[in-house]
C-alpha cells in the first residue's frame, strides 16, 4: 500500500501475579476461563510465518541497527521494494519514476540486511511499468550472479487498484488493465523468471475475500479478479497474495473464513494439485489510527491476528511497514499515539515540528507484539485450539516438538484484570512454576521469569502474556499423519490417515475428533486407518483431527486438520439454487431458483439459514421475507403459492455483508432439505 494512504489512512512494567495474590486484589480481577485442545491441531508454524516490510524511501533500510532489530523480534521475511513503489521501481538503475528513493536502499544493501537478520526474502517484480524481460534479468542478478538465492517472487502489488474497478492508486501502463491481461502476464512473468530459476516460487496478486474490490465484475469480464487470475495463470503459480487492513481491533473473527474461502476460490479454478499453492499476506496492518497505530491496543490486535492468520495456514505475515513516519497525533491508552504504521520510530516530526516521534529506531508496542508471537510459536511447532469465555481476552496455544506447550493470552480490555484458570484437554503439565512472558501498556520490553502454576494467571489490562509448560513425561504413541476425506455426501464423509509409529506400546486404535471451536468431539474410532463418518449435517463445513491410542491408553498429539464441507441430498422432493447476480464488496444481489420434485404444494415456506452473524436480509420480492436472528424465510404470495409437481419459481433478494462472504448451501421448502442446483 502506498505510503502517502497509510499516512491518511516513563514506561511502567508489570509482574504477572499469580492468583494466591491477596484476597483483595484477588477479587479485583474479573474470572475467565479458558480451554486449551492439543486434541484440536491445526497449522504448523512456518519458517517465514513473521514478516515485515522494507520500503526504498526509508534510508535507514539496510543498517545493522535495523537488522539486529528484526532479528530480536523474530522477523523470517523481509518483503521489497515497498507496497505500490514496487510497480514503479526499477532495480537495475535502483530508480522510481515519481516517487522518492533514499540513499542506501538498493537491492544488494537490501539483501545484506536479510542476511543480517537471518530472514528470507520476498521481492515484488514490477508489473505495473516493467517486464517480463526485466523481472527475469532480477532473478538472474539475484541468483545467479549473486547467489542471494531468493525464492519468492511476486508478479506486481495491488494491481486490481489500477483504475479497472474505479479506484486507481496502482500504476499500470498497460492499455488493458484487465484481470485477464494481468494473468496474461503472470504467466509470461512466470515462464521467464523460472527459465532462469526454475526453483523459485512464483506469487499472482488476489484480493482478499470481502475487501474491495473482491466478488466485483467489471464490464467485460469473465468473472471477479480473483475467478479470471486463477482460471488462467493457476497452474504457473506457487502462492497467491493477500493483503489485509481491516481498520478495527476486532475483526480476527473474520480470518478462518477469509482463508477458507480463498483456499476454496483456488481449489476451484486451479485443478488438481491446487493443495499446493500456498497463501501469503504480505502486507497486515490493524489499519486503525484511532484506536493506535503505536500504542498497545494495535499491538494487541496485531498479536491476536498474526496467531490466528499462522494457525489457519498462512506462511507469512508481513507488517506494514518497519518504518513509515509520523501521522495523525493522538492519545491512546494513555500514551501518544504518532499514527505511525511501522515497528520502529523514524525520529520525524510533523509539519509544523510541533510533535516528534521519539529517538530512532525506539520500538512501538507492535514490535513487541510480533516479538511476543515469534516466542510464543517457533518455527516447527503445531498451532492447537484455545479459547476464552470472555470476548476481552483472546486465547492461542502451539505445541512443541519436545512435549511442551505455550498459551498466549491477550487482554485487550483497557481497565479490566482478568483471573484466567487454564483446563488443559489432552495435554497434562508437569508440575512446577511455568515460564512466563509478560508485556504490558506502555512497557519497553517483554519480561520473562519462572513462577505461579499452569492452571491460573491474572492478566493485566491491556496486555500479552506467554505461559509455557513442561510436558508430564508420557510414552504415548507418535501423532497419525495428515488425513484426506474422499467420498463427502450430505451425510457422510470417508476419512483415511498414514499410521502413527508405535511409541513404548503398540498403537491399539484411533479416535476421530470433531473441532467445535476450542472443544472437540470424538465421532467415532477404528483399529484401522480409515473411517466412515456419518450422520453429519448437510452443507456443512466440518474439520477432524485423527489421534493414536496405545494398549495402555496413552494417548498421542493430534494430526494435521482435514477440513470438508457436506453437499446437500443428492435426490428430495425440492431443488434450489442460488445465483448471484451482482456484488459490490459490501452487498450483493441474490436469486433462487425453486423447483417442486415432490408432490403438489399450494403454499410454500422456502427457509435458510445465513451462516455467520456479519450477514443480513435487506431486501426481497416474489415473497414475503423475514429475518429472525440469523434465519431466514420467504413465504410465498397469493399468486405463486401453488407448485405443481416440477414447477419452478424464483424468487430474489439483496443481501450485505460485514465480514467473508460465505453463502448459505442449504435450502428447506416446507420443512424439507432440497438437493442443491
Amino acid at each position: 500500500m502506498p505510503r502517502t494512504l497509510l499516512r491518511a489512512a516513563s514506561a511502567i512494567v508489570l509482574t504477572l501475579a499469580v492468583l494466591n495474590v491477596p484476597a483483595a486484589h484477588a477479587q479485583e480481577a474479573t474470572p475467565v476461563d479458558v480451554t486449551v485442545n492439543t486434541r484440536a491441531a491445526l497449522a504448523a508454524v512456518p519458517e517465514t510465518g513473521i514478516g515485515a516490510n522494507h520500503a526504498i524511501w526509508d534510508a535507514h533500510l539496510g543498517t545493522d541497527q535495523t537488522a539486529d532489530l528484526l532479528k530480536a523480534a523474530g522477523v523470517r521475511l523481509l518483503r521489497y521494494p515497498g507496497g505500490s513503489y514496487s510497480d514503479i521501481y526499477h532495480w537495475a538503475d535502483h530508480t522510481a519514476p515519481g516517487g522518492y528513493v533514499a540513499p542506501n536502499t538498493d537491492f544488494d544493501t537490501f539483501m545484506a540486511g536479510v542476511r543480517r537478520t537471518g530472514a528470507r526474502a520476498m521481492v515484488t517484480a514490477n508489473y505495473g511499468t516493467g517486464t517480463a524481460e526485466e523481472a527475469a534479468a532480477w532473478v538472474r542478478y539475484a541468483n545467479v550472479t549473486k547467489g542471494y538465492g531468493v525464492t519468492y517472487w511476486e508478479i506486481g502489488n495491488e494491481n486490481y487498484g489500477n483504475g479497472h474497478y474505479g479506484a486507481a492508486w496502482e500504476a499500470d501502463d498497460h492499455p488493458d488493465k484487465s484481470p485477464a491481461e494481468y494473468a496474461r502476464h503472470v504467466v509470461a512473468y512466470a515462464d521467464a523468471m523460472k527459465a532462469v530459476d526454475p526453483t523459485i516460487k512464483i506469487g499472482a496478486v488476489l484480493t482478499t475475500p470481502a475487501n474491495w474490490p473482491d466478488a466485483i465484475v467489471a464490464e467485460g469480464d469473465e468473472g471477479s479478479w480473483n475467478e479470471v487470475v486463477l482460471s488462467t495463470a493457476a497452474q504457473k503459480i506457487d502462492f497467491v497474495i493477500l493483503h489485509w487492513y481491516p481498520g478495527a481491533l476486532d475483526r480476527t473473527g473474520h480470518v478462518p473464513d477469509m482463508i477458507q474461502l480463498t483456499r476454496e476460490q483456488i481449489a476451484r479454478h486451479a485443478g488438481p494439485g491446487a493443495e499446493r499453492i500456498g497463501i501469503a499476506m504480505t502486507e497486515f496492518n490493524t489499519g486503525s489510527s484511532s484506536n493506535g497505530t503505536t500504542t498497545q491496543p494495535g499491538a494487541l490486535a496485531a498479536a491476536d491476528a498474526y496467531a490466528t492468520l499462522l494457525a489457519n495456514g498462512v506462511f507469512t505475515v508481513d507488517w506494514w511497514n518497519v518504518r513509515n513516519g509520523i501521522g495523525a497525533v493522538t492519545e491512546v491508552a494513555g500514551h501518544t499515539d504518532y499514527g505511525d504504521f511501522g515497528l520502529l520510530s523514524s525520529g520525524g516530526c510533523t509539519s509544523d515540528g510541533s510533535v516528534c516521534e521519539p529517538a530512532l529506531n525506539t520500538p512501538f508496542a507492535p514490535y513487541y507484539a510480533l516479538q511476543m508471537v515469534s516466542r510464543f510459536a517457533r518455527p516447527g511447532d503445531q498451532f492447537v485450539r484455545a479459547g476464552t469465555d470472555r470476548s476481552a481476552v483472546s486465547a492461542h496455544a502451539a505445541r512443541r516438538p519436545d512435549g511442551s506447550l505455550a498459551v498466549l493470552l491477550i487482554n485487550s480490555s483497557r481497565d479490566t484484570s482478568y483471573a484466567a484458570t487454564l483446563d488443559y484437554a489432552g495435554y497434562t503439565p508437569a508440575p512446577g512454576a511455568p515460564t512466563v512472558l509478560t508485556h504490558t501498556n506502555g512497557a519497553t520490553a517483554i519480561t520473562t521469569e519462572t513462577t505461579g502454576t499452569p492452571g491460573s494467571r491474572l492478566l493485566p489490562p491491556l496486555s500479552l502474556t506467554t505461559i509455557v509448560l513442561r510436558p508430564a513425561p508420557s510414552t504415548g504413541p507418535g501423532a497419525p499423519g495428515r488425513p484426506a476425506a474422499t467420498a463427502v455426501t450430505d451425510t457422510t464423509a470417508t476419512i483415511a490417515w498414514p499410521r502413527a509409529a508405535d511409541g513404548a506400546r503398540p498403537v491399539a486404535k484411533y479416535e476421530i475428533h470433531r473441532q467445535h471451536g476450542a472443544v472437540t468431539e470424538q465421532l467415532g474410532e477404528t483399529a484401522g486407518t480409515m473411517f466412515t463418518v456419518r450422520n453429519l449435517r448437510p452443507g456443512t463445513r466440518y474439520t477432524l483431527n485423527v489421534l493414536a491410542r496405545d494398549t495402555g491408553g496413552g494417548l498421542s498429539w493430534s494430526s494435521p486438520p482435514v477440513t470438508f464441507t457436506t453437499a446437500t441430498p443428492a435426490t428430495g422432493t425440492c431443488r434450489a439454487k442460488l445465483t448471484i447476480q451482482s456484488d459490490w464488496a459490501s452487498g450483493y444481489v441474490g436469486s433462487i431458483e425453486l423447483t417442486n420434485t415432490g408432490a403438489p404444494v399450494d403454499g410454500w415456506t422456502l427457509a435458510f439459514t445465513w451462516p455467520r452473524t456479519w450477514q443480513r436480509l435487506d431486501s426481497g420480492w416474489s415473497a414475503v421475507w423475514t429475518q429472525d436472528g440469523q434465519d431466514v424465510k420467504a413465504v410465498s404470495e397469493p399468486g405463486n403459492g401453488a407448485l405443481a409437481t416440477g414447477a419452478t419459481t424464483t424468487v430474489g433478494f439483496v443481501g450485505a455483508y460485514s465480514g467473508p462472504n460465505v453463502l448459505p448451501s442449504v435450502f428447506t421448502l416446507n420443512g424439507r432439505v432440497c438437493t442443491g442446483g
